[in-house]
Order: C-alpha cells, then sequence, then structure tokens
C-alpha cells in the first residue's frame, strides 16, 4: 500500500489536519491500524506520519534483537526516535491532531502539502516544497544512481 503523489491541506487553529481523500483511500484501518504516529524530522522540516503497522513494523517488531546493552549509537537512536514519536487518532471527519510541539518546532506554517513518500506520508511546509519543486526533480535521477551504486543488487 505504497503513498504516492501530493495534495494541499491546512493546519487548522487547534493543529488538525485532514487527511486527503487520496490517501485516505490507500489506507485500510483494518490491516494498517487505526491510529497514526507522527515523527517530526528537522532535517527537512517535516512530520512523517507512518500507519501503526507500519510504524509497529519499522521501529518495534522484529527490527533487531532486544538486549539490556544495545550498541551506543542505536541506544541514543532509540531513546530520541520513540521520545519524539507521538501516537495520534483520527476523527470522525478524517481529522488527526497534530502535536503542537511538532507543528512549532517544525515551524510549519497552516498552509501545508501532504506528500506519499511511500511507506509514509510527509507534511512540509507548502511554498517550500513549491520552491524547491523543481530543483528535487532535477535531482531524481542523479539520487537514483547514487543509491544504485550504494546497493548493487
Amino acid at each position: 500500500m505504497p503513498f504516492t503523489g501530493q495534495a494541499e491541506a491546512n493546519i487548522d487553529a487547534k493543529q488538525r489536519l485532514a487527511i486527503p481523500a487520496k490517501f485516505r483511500n490507500r489506507w485500510d484501518p483494518q490491516t494498517e491500524g487505526d491510529t497514526w504516529f507522527c515523527i517530526p524530522w528537522p532535517q527537512t522540516r517535516s512530520i512523517r506520519l507512518y500507519t501503526q503497522k507500519m510504524h509497529n513494523d519499522l521501529f518495534t517488531a522484529g527490527r533487531r534483537d532486544p538486549s539490556l546493552t544495545p550498541d551506543e549509537d542505536q541506544a541514543e537512536l532509540d531513546v530520541i526516535l520513540h521520545s519524539v514519536t507521538e501516537e495520534v487518532d483520527i476523527d470522525a471527519n478524517n481529522r488527526i491532531r497534530l502535536p503542537k510541539w511538532q507543528v512549532e518546532e517544525l515551524g510549519l506554517p497552516r498552509e501545508v502539502i501532504v506528500l506519499g513518500a511511500g511507506d509514509r506520508l510527509e507534511i512540509r511546509a507548502r511554498d517550500q516544497w513549491q520552491a524547491e519543486f523543481n530543483d528535487r526533480l532535477n535531482r531524481m535521477s542523479e539520487l537514483a544512481s547514487r543509491l544504485a551504486r550504494r546497493n548493487p543488487t
């Protein structure tokens, strides 16, 4: 169930964001879970939204062998990721209430764009995304080539 495409949206005064229909229609609460997980991503000034199932697949279930003495880098990443991740419910109007502190910390404006990013959705400032879009599009083949060199099949 990859999320693809993009849709304009707004964050209201109560930090609520309506999940755009094009993404809602790809999400099945019976198989994907009925909650979402918000993770702030400072490098891109975005909030990453994961379905309950994807969050569990990526961040908990079977990710690595549990240990009382994990590698120091892994232990630090675990505490950062899990302490900033917030679980949110979707209401009857298909809205989620974004954590206020995440919206403020990232400086997200009222007008945002919701991006399909395969296993997740990303919420970014609409004007910033639109200003950088052509540059990103032009870098797509370069990024694909670099990744192919890193991960030869």
